[in-house]
Parts: structure tokens; C-alpha cells; sequence
């Protein structure tokens, strides 16, 4: 059954016709299994041409997972409008990005010090800085970024993860890290040291594209091939975060469950 506890949130940041057709919608659901939904999610504007997306899957359980993954998105979020100029340049736009991780990590670090009920908290953090057709995505942990286009689906973002590293050394097959006992290990995450580093990828994107930013709850229940069916194929695209979901759903969802999607 699902819990009772069961919410869902969606916002969109919409432009007036004339202006950037980019579209951003995100949805959050708890799940079937989890008493407590700890994945936080921001969209937000910055200019008439430029979108801020996050997504945190907070970590910790009772340490308080909800309180490190909405306090990082919020604080990361906070960070960017405060520093964000139109005419930035992308070198510097990169840096702003890292600047604001660092001080998202510093803020959720020093709360789990602060208070007992929040020690050993943390939280995954993906974003996407979105102007115009230029794109940039910053990452820590295994929330992930994809682009999605009538040509097919591809991750962005690279997890920082257990399974990942083993991969990447030829212990695991792709196929195989999907079932791996281990999969949901991280290796890194926000808040949970006094320092984290997190990577950043430049991407180019055109009229069509999409770009999905998920938490694991979703990625770990939908293949890709279902995902870029739900993305390029569906009909109502504001409708495509709530089909994800309702797929992840159908299949249990033993975690929280979280999508935003961008159109451009």
C-alpha cells in the first residue's frame, strides 16, 4: 500500500510567447515504502532567458535526510540568484556553480555539527544551468542528469558511486550494477565532510532537447529506453514528471521518487 503520508509538489517556470520556449516542470513523490520524503527539488528563474533546476536526495534516515536535502537545494539555489548577471560568462558561470556547492556543503555540515538530531546527514545535488541553448550541470553523488532528443537518451552526469567505481575497473558489467547489493553506496555527497568536490559538465543543447534531472528512486526503477519513450513520445510533456512517476510507482517505489524536466 502506499503511505499515508504520500505528497506531491510540481511548479513550472513558463515564458510569455515571443520570449525562450523553455518550459522546466518538477514533481516529488514519496513513494510506496519510505514514512518520509527526502528528496527536495528547485526550479527557478533567473532572467527572462536563463533557468536554475536542482534536484538532493537527502541521506541519514532519522539523522534528518529531509532537513540536508532541502537545506541544499535552498542554500545552492540562494547562492546562484545572488551571483547570477546575464552577461556572465560560461568559464565564470562554472566557477559560480562549484562556489555554490561548496557553500551548500559548508551549510549542511556545520548544521549536522550544530545539533545532534542532524549528525551524519547528507544529500546527493545535481543542478542544470540552463541559458538559451547552453547548458551546464554540476553534480555530487548518484542523482543524475540526462539528455533526451529524438536521437536517443544519454547520462550526463557520471555517479559518484560504489558500483560506478567498479565498473569503471571491470568488476561489474552496466547490466550487472543495476542489481549489485551495494548500489545505492555513494562516494560522495553533500554536507557529509567539511569539504566535497563535485564535476561539471558543459553541454550543448538544441531546439527539441530535453534534459531530465532525476534522484535515484527514479532511475533505479525505469530503464532508459522507457524514459525517452514517457520524454519524446508523450503527449502532454507538463504530464511527463507524473507519468515517470506514476511507472515508479507501479513498480513499488521503495524510495522517494523525484523528476524534473526541462524543454527547450
Amino acid at each position: 500500500l502506499r503511505a499515508a503520508e504520500t505528497k506531491i509538489y510540481s511548479r513550472a517556470v513558463n515564458r510569455k510567447e515571443g520570449e525562450s520556449p523553455m518550459q522546466c516542470w518538477g514533481l516529488t513523490d514519496i513513494g510506496c515504502v519510505r514514512k518520509m520524503n527526502q528528496d527536495a527539488f528547485e526550479i527557478r528563474q533567473l532572467d527572462r532567458n536563463t533557468a536554475l533546476c536542482v534536484v538532493c536526495d537527502g541521506m541519514g534516515g532519522a539523522k534528518s535526510g529531509n532537513v540536508a536535502s532541502s537545506l541544499a537545494a535552498d542554500v545552492f539555489s540562494q547562492e546562484i540568484q545572488r551571483t547570477w548577471t546575464p552577461s556572465m560568462e560560461w568559464d565564470k558561470a562554472d566557477q559560480m556553480l562549484k562556489n555554490a556547492v561548496k557553500l551548500a556543503n559548508f551549510t549542511v555540515y556545520d548544521q549536522s555539527k550544530q545539533f545532534e538530531e542532524f549528525s551524519g546527514m547528507g544529500t546527493t545535488l545535481v543542478a542544470a544551468l540552463v541559458r538559451g541553448k547552453q547548458v551546464s550541470v554540476v553534480n555530487v553523488g548518484d542523482s543524475r542528469a540526462y539528455l533526451i532528443n529524438q536521437r536517443g537518451i544519454r547520462q550526463i552526469t557520471r555517479d559518484h558511486s560504489v558500483v560506478q567505481m567498479m565498473v569503471e575497473r571491470g568488476e561489474l558489467t552496466a547490466e550487472m550494477a543495476k542489481s549489485y547489493p551495494g548500489k545505492n553506496l555513494i562516494t560522495r555527497a553533500v554536507g557529509t565532510e567539511m569539504t566535497v568536490l563535485c564535476d561539471i559538465f558543459r553541454q550543448e543543447a538544441a531546439k527539441g532537447d530535453f534534459l531530465l534531472l532525476c534522484s535515484d528512486g527514479l532511475s533505479n526503477l525505469l530503464d532508459d529506453q522507457e524514459v525517452l519513450f514517457e520524454v519524446v513520445h508523450g503527449v502532454n510533456k507538463g504530464r511527463c514528471c507524473q507519468r515517470l512517476l506514476d511507472i515508479a510507482i507501479s513498480r513499488g517505489s521503495p524510495d522517494n521518487v523525484t523528476a524534473v524536466l526541462i524543454s527547450l
